[in-house]
């Protein structure tokens, strides 16, 4: 199986910078792609950023400019720099890897979830 933990997020006014990051762990192979998605109360979940490892990064269009992902493939871990943070940002941010790891003999993809992270903007 594949674990995922978080850290980061918090309490930030408006104009302000967080960053959150997230490692992967397990029997791991491979990692297809790495990101984050945000869940605001009473909103669906929604993908902030996502990299993909053979592919285009891609940001959702309300935080491109301002937010930054980025990988470290060496120690599995994805980062995400938020800048110039508005109240609209707040949400729990969730890490998302999607992932092939060894289970005995077999290879099985596995699309993991982290804990969750909250990030609350104050105006």
């Amino acid at each position: 199986q594949v674990q995922l933990v978080e850290s980061g997020g918090g309490l930030v006014q408006a104009g302000g910078s967080l960053r959150l990051s997230c490692a992967a762990s397990g029997s791991i192979v491979t990692i297809a792609s790495m990101g984050w998605y945000r869940q605001a109360p009473g909103k669906q979940r929604e993908l902030v950023a996502v990299m993909p490892s053979g592919g285009s990064t891609k940001y959702a269009d309300s935080v491109k400019g301002r937010f930054t992902i980025s990988r470290d493939m060496a120690k599995n871990t994805v980062s995400l720099q938020m800048n110039r943070l508005q109240p609209e940002d707040t949400a729990v941010y969730y890490c998302n890897v999607d992932s092939y790891y060894r289970d005995a003999v077999v290879l099985r993809r596995a699309v993991s979830w982290g804990q969750g992270t909250q990030v609350t903007v104050s105006s």
